[in-house]
């Protein structure tokens, strides 16, 4: 019988402890389990998506993206703590991690990281 080596690649990236997703201009392209479980979506229902459903409006959509634009382009990385949304509607804290791949055009091309701060109590968002 022949064996086959595990892609250990995909096993770090979907068991990673942290949920890990890369975009472009704000649109999901991959992201790990770990992602999509937090968040409450399979993977399949996040892809293609706008980062627009981890918010609670349009107008938190926008002003977030600027928050950590400058320091993107000048050092091609950024970090904050954020709350963002579960599908079913709560909040999660998680810190927050960033890496553009296209430091002239930041959100051309991101590596995020998305970590529970407190796996307790949902926040809610009303």
């Amino acid at each position: 019988m022949e064996h086959v080596a595990p892609d250990f690649a995909q096993l770090a990236y979907d068991g990673a402890p942290t949920g890990i997703v890369l975009t472009e201009q704000r649109v999901i392209r991959t992201c790990n389990t770990t992602f999509a479980n937090l968040l409450g979506y399979r993977v399949d229902d996040l892809l293609g998506q706008s980062f627009r459903i981890l918010y609670g409006s349009d107008e938190e959509f926008e002003n977030i993206r600027d928050i950590g634009l400058n320091r993107l382009q000048q050092a091609g990385v950024y970090s904050d703590e954020r709350l963002v949304r579960h599908r079913a509607g709560h909040g999660i804290w998680c810190r927050f991690r960033a890496r553009t791949l296209a430091p002239h055009a930041p959100l051309e091309r991101v590596v995020m990281s998305f970590a529970p701060i407190n796996e307790a109590e949902p926040v809610s968002l009303s």
